[in-house]
């Protein structure tokens, strides 16, 4: 599976466009702002979405979800635990900075282990909870997206409603840090890295 990433909004969300290059079906990961920027991108690219999922929640992550579910008229995924936030996307003060517009309902809950079929190629997904009860990571053959779980050198933060460092720990150590070492990690926010580098280098990791 191939993917672009696209650094979308104030907090600089990595929104993904992970698709199939044989048919070009593709799913949007985490549109949290900037729907001009991500639709001019799929058009570029003929893309045909066929999926729209968020890793969790948060207003960073979804401030777009209704602008891409307008267009594309695509399923909106999220694990069932965080699906009660999409509804709370404005009450989050940074619902301005970030121009984020009420999300719809999910039309689809994602539940751990489930494989998503995209054209020729698919995603497994992986319940990750600790940053949010609902955060999820998505697996392909070499790669990774963590959404905001693990990140490059860092940790997801457990300081907001429903975080929990003794799950994220979990997570990160039993549901992430399993695979070889040459998987790329492709995180919520900042760079890429590998589970050999997190594993030796991420000071938040024992």
């Amino acid at each position: 599976m191939k993917y672009e990433t696209l650094v979308v909004g104030a907090l600089e969300t990595n929104c993904y466009l992970a698709y199939c290059s044989e048919t070009c079906s593709a799913v949007v990961i985490d549109p949290g702002a900037d729907p001009a920027k991500i639709i001019q991108t799929i058009a570029e690219m003929e893309l045909k979405p066929v999926l729209l999922i968020n890793t969790h929640g948060h207003v960073d992550h979804v401030g777009a979800n209704k602008d891409i579910k307008d267009k594309y008229g695509i399923p909106l995924c999220i694990h069932e635990a965080d699906h009660k936030m999409l509804g709370s996307v404005l009450q989050s003060g940074l619902s301005f900075l970030l121009g984020a517009k009420a999300s719809p309902e999910a039309d689809r809950f994602l539940e751990d282990g489930e494989i998503l079929d995209i054209g020729h190629q698919q995603l497994e997904v992986i319940h990750t909870p600790g940053h949010s009860p609902g955060s999820i990571s998505l697996k392909t053959d070499g790669l990774i997206f963590s959404g905001d779980t693990l990140f490059c050198g860092g940790i997801g933060r457990t300081d907001l409603p429903g975080g929990s460092l003794k799950d994220l720990e979990r997570s990160i150590n039993e549901r992430i840090l399993c695979f070889p070492d040459d998987t790329r990690v492709l995180p919520g926010h900042g760079p890429t890295t590998t589970v050999g580098q997190e594993r030796t280098e991420n000071p938040f990791i024992q």
